[in-house]
């Protein structure tokens, strides 16, 4: 990290994508192009879970590749009088995997849904009921988190 100064450590990363409202997935497809997409996240350890269709280009890239990078941003605030904004971020390298087993993805929906829909999860069991077949979890294995801020 070019800027050592606004370097943060591994556990302030983790808060970051803890709390980020979503988070940015940037793949490598087969001809070496750049793909990105937002995605909400969960982290549970040292993997972090998504859902997401379970086909299309982003599956396509990712069975291609797995080699993923992960950015997630936290706290953001404009200095109206300066030139500059305040903010804290998160990079995280690793590797993606499709979930199989029924149960880590029944776990992974969980925790994405207490996370990001908690007024919602008196649904969850018939919903997974429902969507259960259709809906693709991969996980992210991290291998390299980065936290940085400017405060």
């Amino acid at each position: 990290m070019r800027r050592k100064d606004r370097e943060m450590s591994r556990e302030f990363a983790l808060e970051v994508s803890d709390k980020c409202e979503w988070a940015v997935l940037s793949m490598t497809d087969r001809e070496g192009m750049p793909y990105a997409v937002p995605i909400s996240i969960v982290r549970d350890g040292d993997v972090i879970y998504f859902h997401t269709a379970k086909a299309g280009r982003k599956i396509d890239i990712l069975k291609q590749n797995p080699q993923v990078c992960l950015v997630c941003v936290g706290d953001t605030k404009r200095l109206e009088d300066q030139f500059t904004t305040k903010f804290e971020s998160a990079i995280i390298s690793g590797h993606a995997e499709e979930v199989t087993d029924d149960r880590e993805k029944i776990n992974a929906l969980r925790i994405l849904c207490e996370r990001h829909t908690p007024a919602n999860m008196g649904e969850f069991e018939d919903a997974v009921r429902k969507s259960l077949k259709v809906t693709g979890i991969w996980k992210i294995r991290m291998k390299e988190v980065t936290g940085k801020a400017k405060k």
